[in-house]
């Protein structure tokens, strides 16, 4: 047992899914610069101390300032221990036991159960709920602001759309609203998206929001950002000011490894959250076609297959998938429903793939998937490491998108693994071990001959 094994029951989990910020699975990942921030945070640290003067300094100034640098629309920023607590906190503060104006339709729930309306009500203030489930408009706010107004509050509902009969005012618009009454508009952008991204168009971005004139802003570090869980507040000044100096932000604020893989995270933006939502399809789809292959030669059934990919799993875009989408091999010519003689969607080469039901949300993202038994799903859940994909009509799919380049020679040997354990190979001997050529995009297989073999119940790849 290694150290890291024996020292924490958090287990390494291959994120196969296809779902970029998968919540069972921490968010995101890290990159390589937060990673080492965290280690180097872990010691002692100046976090408290300018050691120009020896006096004590600003808790958390460098994370502050690139923060600040990040998003020079903000002319206040700050940082706590999530967004709930970046709402909870700005709530308190700007509207103490006054009205919070709110769209019906903006009132959320989460996929944990989390109900934005508690929250609010938690802080003391009093929720005066405008509009519709589906329409509301300006005039629905102006009427509703008066003097016990403490803030408008918009939220953007990421886990969930609704489409019909729908209306609700542009917030640029709401945003001069507020302004003619002065009164501060809160905006809970929620994503992570510090500016635009032009394959999330329909998510909002921090810098827009401010633009149109959003007094406040709060988002999560640990989505479409890519760093460790915590909530940033940025915007007006006076308004940041009162926020940090309010007596419940010494409950909120974070602790120095976070503060420290914030600031890496942000002065080092390409994480592999990014990575991720850039991947090429193509080079996807290389990476699933050298894994099938090593796979077969290995007496594994093993497929390349066209795929989908989301951003988040329970909210982290504007744009469901269907459950009705179609996940087919690229080529493939297959009718929708055939099925092999044991009843399950055929993983060969040579034919199509279809599977139903994968949900998510969030606009889809082409990728590629290596196609496995539905057997082997649970011993790569439970191997080491542990490999998470998604189980569809008898195939479990390892979509590659949210897999790391350099984590497909760990990937190959753990499905080897699994499949032995499962029996769901017959090749004895060891086979060739993949590895990362240098300055390679995809997995690379040295020459060496291995029998083809057929996986019983399966047909021969």
């Amino acid at each position: 047992m290694t150290l890291a094994r024996a020292a924490t029951g958090l287990r390494p989990v291959i994120n196969a899914t296809g779902v970029l910020l998968h919540g069972g699975l921490g968010r995101a990942p890290l990159s390589a610069a937060a990673r080492a921030a965290l280690d180097l945070a872990a010691g002692t640290t100046d976090l408290e101390l300018d050691l120009g003067t020896g006096r004590r300094g600003r808790r958390g100034r460098t994370a502050l300032a690139a923060l600040a640098a990040a998003v020079p629309a903000a002319a206040g920023v700050h940082i706590v221990n999530n967004n709930a607590a970046g709402l909870i906190l700005a709530v308190t503060a700007l509207a103490g036991r006054r009205e919070i104006v709110v769209s019906r339709g903006e009132l959320v729930e989460t996929a944990d159960g989390f109900r934005l309306p508690e929250l609010l009500v938690c802080t003391g203030a009093r929720l005066r709920e405008v509009g519709t489930t589906n329409r509301t408009t300006l005039g629905d706010y102006a009427d509703a602001i008066g003097p016990e107004t403490g803030l408008v509050l918009h939220v953007h509902p990421s886990s969930y759309q609704v489409v019909g009969l729908t209306d609700t005012p542009a917030i640029n618009d709401l945003a001069a609203l507020c302004a003619d009454f002065e009164i501060p508009l809160v905006g809970d952008c929620g994503s992570g998206l510090l500016h635009p991204e032009p394959l999330l168009a329909d998510e909002p971005d921090v810098t827009t929001w401010l633009g149109f004139g959003v007094n406040v802003v709060t988002t999560s570090a640990d989505k479409l950002l890519g760093g460790p869980q915590c909530g940033l507040l940025l915007g007006r000044a006076d308004l940041i000011d009162r926020i940090r100096r309010h007596p419940m932000a010494r409950a909120m604020r974070v602790g120095k490894l976070t503060l420290a893989a914030l600031e890496a995270t942000l002065s080092h933006p390409d994480s592999p959250v990014r990575q991720a939502l850039h991947a090429r399809p193509e080079r996807l789809t290389t990476r699933a076609e050298t894994l099938a292959a090593w796979l077969r030669r290995s007496g594994i059934a093993a497929s390349a297959v066209a795929s989908r990919a989301v951003v988040d799993g329970g909210g982290g875009g504007s744009s469901p998938l269907p459950n009705d989408a179609a996940f087919r091999r690229s080529g493939g010519h297959r009718r929708e429903g055939a099925r092999d003689e044991d009843g399950m969607a055929p993983a060969g080469p040579e034919s199509g793939l279809t599977i139903k039901g994968f949900g998510g949300f969030g606009p889809e993202l082409p990728s590629a998937a290596v196609a496995l038994d539905a057997v082997i799903a649970a011993p790569l859940r439970q191997g080491e490491p542990s490999v998470l994909g998604r189980v569809e009509q008898g195939c479990c799919l390892l979509d590659l998108r949210t897999v790391p380049v350099e984590l497909d020679p760990v990937l190959a040997a753990a499905v080897l693994a699994a499949a032995t354990e499962a029996g769901a190979t017959t090749i004895t001997d060891a086979p060739t071990e993949p590895h990362i050529a240098e300055d390679a995009d995809v997995m690379t297989i040295e020459s060496m001959a291995i029998p083809r073999a057929t996986v019983p119940g399966r047909r021969a790849p």
